[in-house]
């Protein structure tokens, strides 16, 4: 992994929208179904919106039916990183880009095979780019 992306809060707030800075810096979550890439079925690797990290493949990309975009598996294992988020009285595992530290979401254990797991990301925190040739 390349080395960890630090900004201010300012300086994220001016290269961010409002929503992916509200989602991304500060641990928001988008409502349901409303996300652009919920029913994307379009081929690419998904981006971290903050610093251009590669996360998702749209391979590992499946209907949840949560209304959100769900992947069964990061492109990497060292792609995103885990931490425990014991708000709203329950206990679940945030994930965050390993690189910027920007809140993409959750991962849970009811997902497909072959890993199991269900990340549960925000389409604010993430930029889809095309598959070229090389990918």
């Amino acid at each position: 992994m390349t080395d960890k992306v630090r900004k201010s809060d300012e300086e994220w707030a001016r290269k961010l929208t409002p929503e992916q800075f509200k989602v991304a810096r500060k641990k928001g979550t988008e409502r349901a179904f409303t996300g652009k890439y919920n029913d994307s079925k379009a081929p690419g690797i998904y981006h971290c919106v903050c610093c251009d990290a590669p996360l998702f493949d749209s391979d590992t990309k499946y209907d949840s039916g949560t209304g959100w975009p769900s992947f069964w598996a990061p492109l990497s294992p060292d792609a995103v990183a885990e931490e425990a988020d014991n708000k709203l009285f329950m206990r679940r595992t945030e994930i965050l880009c390993a690189r910027c530290d920007a809140h993409l979401g959750h991962v849970f254990p009811d997902g497909p095979q072959p890993t199991g797991l269900r990340y549960c990301m925000n389409s604010a925190s993430l930029d889809l780019k095309p598959k070229t040739g090389g990918d």
